[in-house]
């Protein structure tokens, strides 16, 4: 077993109703003004963008709001993010989607307060500051709710580049699995194979002497395979969406 350092500094929120809750943690982050930043629109068709603007606004919660991610999100939409921070002095962005949403709001965290071009962080150099981020997830197996890494495409030439460094970490993330409920059958099928990619990925390691870690992604692995069929055969259920 290799020697480490854990740190999950993260607040995961999870559970029935658990978005109900973003209000109040805001509010413990001494923030003046949010970014909610989502995807193409389906946090608005579901109504989950009209829930959270319900709160801020009962809570008395100053927000502005940028949609478009798109799946691998682009430079462009980062530019739009930053240059709107800096004009509405937006001190905390609020995810709301998926992975692709989560990197996008990171770049723009880091490019809200750096002199420079945010690429920078893109081609090596450390994130050492950016606005706070929190969560609310839709999809299952994003993993970029937890972690200190962003990726982010680049038009000109497609090219994929990451960034990372501890200040991408979230202040906290709400999961709620009845929020996935509403996702397409496809969709929900391409995150269990996202989880257990990873796992794979994770499992086939030439590292000697990890059964804790073999064991618990075999376990993860076996659940993957009981709940993936459940979820899709009735995807109302809400206890196999949460496993």
């Amino acid at each position: 077993m290799n020697d480490f350092n854990y740190y999950a500094p993260t607040k995961v929120v999870f559970g029935k109703g658990a978005e109900q809750k973003v209000g109040n943690l805001i509010k413990e982050q001494n923030c003046k003004k949010v970014l909610i930043h989502y995807g193409s629109g389906s946090a608005r068709r579901s109504g989950l963008l009209d829930r959270i603007e319900a709160i801020f606004d009962k809570e008395g919660i100053t927000y502005v709001e940028l949609g478009g991610v798109v799946p691998n999100p682009r430079l462009s939409l980062v530019y739009e993010g930053i240059a709107l921070c800096k004009k509405e002095n937006v001190d905390f962005i609020l995810a709301v989607g998926g992975g692709s949403v989560i990197d996008s709001a990171k770049a723009i965290a880091a490019g809200a307060v750096y002199d420079g071009d945010f690429w920078d962080y893109y081609e090596g150099k450390l994130v050492e500051e950016a606005l706070p981020i929190g969560t609310v997830i839709t999809i299952s197996a994003a993993g970029s709710e937890g972690s200190p890494d962003s990726v982010i495409t680049k038009e000109e030439g497609m090219f994929k580049r990451g960034a990372t460094g501890e200040a991408f970490r979230p202040k906290f993330t709400i999961m709620n699995p009845a929020l996935t409920q509403t996702l397409p059958a496809y969709q929900t099928a391409c995150g269990i194979t996202d989880i257990m990619a990873h796992l794979y990925e994770r499992y086939l390691t030439n590292t000697e002497e990890v059964e804790v870690t073999d064991r618990m992604i075999e376990g993860l692995l076996l659940t993957m395979i009981h709940e993936g069929p459940r979820v899709i055969a009735d995807p109302d259920n809400y206890q196999a969406r949460a496993n």
